[in-house]
Formats: C-alpha cells, sequence, structure tokens
C-alpha cells in the first residue's frame, strides 16, 4: 500500500480525562504521522502509540500542521477516536455471492448501503466475516507478521466446486489451503456456514464440518469455532438465482444433522465445535436450547445463543439495576408496545413479557413483526424497517384501538449512530404519525429504564420474576 493512498485518520471524538484531552486535540482534527509512520488502519495506531515516547504530526481543522510530542506509560491509550477504523481505504469483496444481503438490497439506497467490504482488519477488530478471496500476498504477509488473529472467515463449503459454484470466484477454490496456511503458523479463525438447500447441505455439509474440525484439535486450534446458518433471502434478490428459502422441515433436518456431529466433535475435540444459529430452532417452530448448550458463546455474532443470552442479560440485568428484582407495582400505570422481529416472540413472550408485566401498574404489549420490505415471513429484529414498524403499528392501532403511552424499540432496528431505519424513515418520523415518544433501548438495561423509568416513583416492594 503506497503511502501516498493513506488519508490523515479524522478525529471524531477526545474522550474525557485523556492524554489527548490534556493537550488540546479536537474533534475535527487529522492525525497524519506517528513517530513519522502514517498508520492504514486503527490495528497500525494501536501498535504506533504503544510506545512511551510518541511525535505525533497533526492537522488541525483550519490545515494548520502540528508536531506534538508525548512522553506516557507504555501502552496507554490516547483517547482519540477517529471517522473510520480505516485510513487507506477498504479491501472490498469481488465475489458475486448470491446470498449476499447487499446484493439483495433494492436500488436507490444510499450508496454506503451498497459498499462489499472483504477486509480483514474489520474482521480482527470488529468480527465481521471475510472469504479471504481478495487478499494480496502483503496482506496475508501482515497478518502473519501482527499475529492479528483471530479471523473470522465465511467459508460455506470446503469442496472446491461447491465454494467456487457459492463465491463465483474461482479463488474460493483454494480454503483448505488457506485454513492450512493460519494452522501452520498458529493462528486461529471462527468459520461460518450459510446453508443454501439444494447446494451446500446435507452430504456437502457434513463433509464441510468434518473437514474444518481436521483444524479443530490441538493446543491452538486453527478452526477454533463454527456456526452453521441458514441463508437469508429477500424478495430482490436476482430473479434467476438458484437458491431456495430454508423450510421448516429442513430446519428440523440441518439441527438433527449438527446436533448428530456435535456429539462426535464434543468426543473427539472437546467441544461441541459447530454451532446452530438461533434461526434454525425459530424455522422449525422449536425454543432455543437452554443456556448450558452454549459454552462461552463463542458464535454469538452469528446468532448463536443471542435470544438466550438476551434473557440471560435481563435477569442479570434486574438484579443489578433493582437489587429486589423488579418491584410489585409503580405509581402511575404505563402501557408500552415494544416492537420486535416476530423471530423472538415466543422467547420474548414466554420469558420477558410475564416478569415485566408482573409489575402492578406495567403493561407490555409485545408487537412482533416480519419484514413485509424484505419479503420475509421470519424475520430477526435488526433487519426491521421503517416502512415496517409503520405498517405494524397501524395494524395494531386498528386491531386494539390505541397503542398505549409510549413504543418501545431497540437500537439495532437503526443505522449504526443514527436515528434512521435502513429505508431512511426516521424515529421522529414515527413519532410524529402516532403522537407517541419512542424509547430506545441499547439493551437490557435500557429495556428496563424505559418499561420503570417513566415512573413517577416506583414502589420499594419487590416481586420474583424468575
Amino acid at each position: 500500500m503506497s503511502p501516498s493512498s493513506i488519508r490523515p485518520a479524522q478525529i471524531t471524538k477526545v474522550l474525557p480525562e485523556s492524554i489527548a484531552l490534556e493537550i488540546g486535540f479536537q474533534p475535527g482534527d487529522r492525525l497524519v504521522k506517528i513517530n513519522g509512520t502514517a498508520p492504514r488502519d486503527l490495528i497500525d495506531y494501536q501498535f504506533l502509540c504503544s510506545d512511551e515516547i510518541l511525535e505525533l504530526e497533526v492537522l488541525d481543522a483550519e490545515g494548520e500542521t502540528h508536531l506534538v510530542e508525548i512522553e506516557k506509560d507504555y501502552d496507554m491509550d490516547l483517547g482519540l477516536e477517529f471517522e473510520s477504523a480505516i485510513f487507506d481505504g477498504l479491501i472490498q469483496c469481488n465475489n458475486r455471492c448470491p446470498f449476499c444481503f447487499i446484493d439483495q438490497k433494492p436500488p436507490g439506497m444510499r450508496d454506503t448501503l451498497y459498499l462489499k467490504d472483504d477486509d480483514y482488519r474489520l474482521s480482527f477488530l470488529y468480527g465481521s466475516y471475510l472469504t479471504l478471496t481478495n487478499l494480496p500476498q502483503r496482506e496475508w504477509t501482515r497478518i502473519e507478521q501482527m499475529r492479528l488473529s483471530p479471523l473470522y472467515v465465511s467459508v460455506h463449503a470446503t469442496d472446491p466446486d461447491i465454494r467456487t459454484r457459492l463465491l463465483k470466484n474461482p479463488r474460493a477454490a483454494e480454503i483448505l489451503d488457506q485454513l492450512a496456511w493460519f494452522q501452520d503458523r498458529r493462528l486461529q479463525i471462527h468459520a461460518q456456514v450459510v446453508v443454501c438447500p439444494g447446494i451446500n447441505d446435507g452430504e456437502q455439509l457434513t463433509r464441510t464440518l468434518t473437514d474444518l474440525a481436521r483444524f479443530g484439535g490441538g493446543e491452538i486450534p486453527a478452526v477454533a469455532s463454527a456456526a452453521v446458518v441458514p441463508v437469508g433471502l429477500t424478495r430482490f434478490r436476482p430473479a434467476d438465482d438458484e437458491l431456495m428459502p430454508v423450510t421448516p422441515e429442513k430446519a428440523r433436518e440441518v439441527i438433527a444433522q449438527v446436533e448428530a456431529m456435535q456429539e462426535t466433535f464434543r468426543a473427539s475435540l472437546g467441544s461441541t465445535f459447530a454451532w446452530i444459529a438461533d434461526e434454525w430452532f425459530l424455522i422449525a417452530g422449536r425454543t432455543v436450547p437452554p443456556r448450558s448448550t452454549y459454552a462461552d458463546f463463542p458464535q454469538i455474532d452469528n446468532g448463536v445463543g443471542s435470544i438466550r443470552q438476551f434473557i440471560e442479560q435481563f435477569e442479570e440485568s434486574a438484579d443489578r439495576l433493582l437489587p429486589d428484582r423488579l418491584p410489585a407495582a409503580v405509581a402511575t400505570p404505563r402501557r408500552l408496545t415494544w416492537i420486535v422481529g416476530n423471530a423472538v416472540e415466543v422467547a420474548f413472550q414466554t420469558e420477558i413479557v410475564p416478569h415485566l408485566n408482573a409489575v402492578d401498574g406495567l403493561t407490555i404489549d409485545l408487537l412482533p413483526l416480519n419484514s413485509d420490505f424484505w419479503g420475509q415471513e421470519i424475520s430477526v429484529t435488526g433487519v426491521l424497517t421503517g416502512s415496517d414498524v409503520r405498517s405494524g403499528l397501524r395494524d395494531r392501532l386498528a386491531s386494539a384501538g390505541d397503542l398505549g403511552d409510549a413504543l418501545l424499540m431497540p437500537t439495532v432496528m437503526l443505522k449504526y449512530g443514527t436515528s434512521s431505519f435502513l429505508d431512511d424513515v426516521t424515529v421522529a418520523e414515527i413519532e410524529q404519525e402516532f403522537g407517541l415518544p419512542v424509547l430506545l433501548a441499547s439493551g437490557t438495561d435500557d429495556l428496563i429504564h424505559n418499561c420503570l423509568g417513566l415512573m413517577d416513583h416506583i414502589s420499594k416492594r419487590s416481586v420474583q420474576v424468575r
């Protein structure tokens, strides 16, 4: 990567009580070099800033250059946040996977929503998945030299022909050699297999998981875990693709197949190794497994155990925020409509809502929605759009007569750092149309605060919710 392609890193936030704040850094300043080296990304920044003595070249908002010398403790963070984790441009994806969610979006959305990355740095920093098909040799060398591990890799199939068919890239056939490369260097990956019925299911799925498990043993397994995920399709996908949706029958088949292999892996590897995403159980009409099934949630970002973890976190939040568990009563009766994807309906309706509704005066009406926008019958909360929410609220209003005192929405439905849904409908527009405040919850702490924090005062009596 030539130095000329590396842009100064724009600072968006200076953390309170940090070295950077003490020195006088401000949002809008741009970091050019650290000890004479222009950082390519957040990885370089963190590595270069670990030294005790730093000389920073900085451009202020007016374009004036400053040289800043800093002496600090080794590994002490400067307290800067940046516009992007990548300073020299994203490594983009040239695969043409028919199930790629980006290619299943309608035209006319904002440009950034169509940007396809296959960048190992985002994988290392944030756990996003890459295919390894778009890495030039210099990046493989950097992964080795900087020990960037674990990475998160979309495998899908280990049969060279099947993987090439899925990714539509001849380099996809190299996956087993690439896994051996990680093994030889004692580096790790977490793998995912998106199952497309009729293509990489059945015997191909068995082959893929068996091949991955060959790299799953030893002190430092090259493949630390594998997640089996159902293909997600939208109504905007190409009309001539070969994909079929996952049926309840197929979901039950895959669950049985992988559960049988899990027994083998536990015996041979001492680990479940291959994990089943929650969506399989929801499609199959089954309840998600108990907490003991998920170990330390190694594939949580793939939806493996996310529902069970949320329920567990809800109970922990109730314990922490309200030492006597949930209160027995609230002074002013309140009713909230809680909007979620219908994929979590059964779990939340049976394991969370009754506990909240046990508080006298508090009523939580769950509104589970599927996404008509994407053309899905079963939807996770994160894909719901503003138009889905509007439609669901109108239907509930027509059937129930009113929506209560406020609307409760998880922030996972919004584009990161904004108040807009994927279709650019805003929270403010929802509030204006329905005449109710929208309470945003980014986790279980927020959920409880929003349910109970609106009240004038809360009774000190308690109720058990286990």
